[in-house]
């Protein structure tokens, strides 16, 4: 049995430097440019709230709605945690963008052999053994890459070590049935 894999994403070290995106666009061939919101060429992005660093990017769901839907199968769950996207077998029917709760999935609406596009959790790298390149560069640790259960047990370590640090909630154990990002969050 495969042991699912997820990030913990702490946004209270996160220092808003962005090197997640700069190693995610490197990773997948997309333009060196800094972008704020998901996009086709960002398949991560960096927003801030007040002094908050907030990182948005597929969920990779543990029961995805965007795979329930597609008629076609061109979205898969792998058992590792990433949602796989199949292009070649994609009918544009667009069906994940309107079933998506965090509205992930972006439209090639110009081209005439239109795909979607959005984090594949380096699924690749992930085959390698190699952990995401988001959280290989990141250098305050806000990203962490590793085994979903050993995950959770370090959020809720984090949370009791420091209550008052720590909203006491682990956002992605449980909503939307799941997910392989989960997040500490000060507010």
């Amino acid at each position: 049995m495969t042991k699912k894999k997820a990030m913990l994403i702490d946004l209270t070290l996160c220092i808003g430097c962005n090197a997640c995106q700069g190693a995610c666009k490197e990773e997948n061939r997309l333009p060196a440019t800094e972008e704020k919101y998901l996009s086709l060429t960002a398949y991560t992005a960096l927003s801030k709230y007040n002094e908050l660093y907030v990182r948005r990017m597929c969920q990779h769901c543990d029961v995805p709605t965007c795979v329930s839907v597609c008629p076609v199968g061109a979205l898969t769950k792998s058992e590792a945690g990433p949602v796989a996207y199949d292009g070649d077998k994609c009918i544009g029917c667009r069906y994940c963008l309107q079933a998506c709760p965090y509205h992930v999935p972006k439209y090639e609406w110009s081209s005439t052999q239109p795909r979607i596009q959005k984090c594949n959790f380096c699924a690749a790298r992930q085959a390698k053994g190699l952990q995401t390149a988001c959280a290989e560069v990141c250098p305050t640790g806000a990203t962490k890459f590793g085994d979903r259960d050993e995950l959770l047990v370090e959020a809720a370590s984090r949370i009791g070590a420091e209550p008052g640090k720590y909203v006491p909630r682990i956002y992605g154990q449980d909503d939307v049935g799941g997910t392989s990002m989960l997040y500490l969050s000060p507010v």
